[in-house]
């Protein structure tokens, strides 16, 4: 099938936990609040310590998103209406039916809150049940035992690691790990590792 980029641009997502709308410029503020925390960043290959990274991040996720290139997501919390973090669609292949989540990130308060998990159900019913992808791959840092065991919690198969995949701040070389959902894998994974509440919420009557 075809994807209908038009469509993505627009596209929210929500369940009982949070809502993924398309990231915006208006979103700063929000973002301001929780994003200059080094620990977030410690596996990421950019860092966000200054206004001006944080205006930096902003543009190149406005930017990609217009261009179809990857789609980012800002994180709302609907207990608090607070902006929670980010996430995205990226290494799109409409072609291959395939494409990766990641670029993921929660403020301190939102870990371990379920968050994180909510935002990852909606992006794989999403891409499984709308967009009707075959594959919805990941990858992480080799160090980054959270991330690993969060993948593997949801179900993630780990596929193998590519070696001296990127360099890092700091000029580490990032040994990147893959883990991947097939669409057959979808439905059992769906049924056994996401409650009610991460769901997608349908309209009312």
């Amino acid at each position: 099938m075809a994807w209908n980029l038009g469509a993505l641009k627009s596209v929210v997502l929500e369940n009982d936990l949070v809502r993924l709308r398309r990231l915006s410029f208006q979103d700063k503020a929000g973002y301001a609040r929780i994003a200059f925390d080094p620990d977030i960043w410690r596996y990421f290959v950019s860092v966000l310590e200054t206004e001006d990274d944080l205006d930096a991040y902003i543009e190149q996720a406005v930017h990609d998103w217009l261009a179809g290139t990857r789609l980012v997501f800002t994180i709302v919390d609907r207990h608090s209406g607070r902006i929670a973090g980010g996430t995205a669609f990226g290494n799109l292949s409409p072609r291959d039916l395939r494409l990766e989540i990641g670029w993921s990130w929660v403020g301190r308060e939102f870990v371990r809150s379920g968050v994180n998990r909510a935002a990852k159900a909606l992006l794989l019913d999403y891409a499984f049940g709308t967009l009707e992808c075959e594959r919805v791959e990941f990858k992480t840092d080799v160090l980054n035992v959270a991330a690993r065991r969060g993948l593997e919690g949801i179900g993630a198969t780990e596929e193998g690691t590519l070696r001296s995949f990127n360099v890092m701040p700091g000029g580490r070389r990032r040994d990147a790990v893959y883990y991947s959902i097939l669409r057959g894998e979808w439905p059992a994974i769906r049924s056994s590792r996401f409650g009610a509440e991460h769901l997608p919420r349908r309209p009312g009557p």
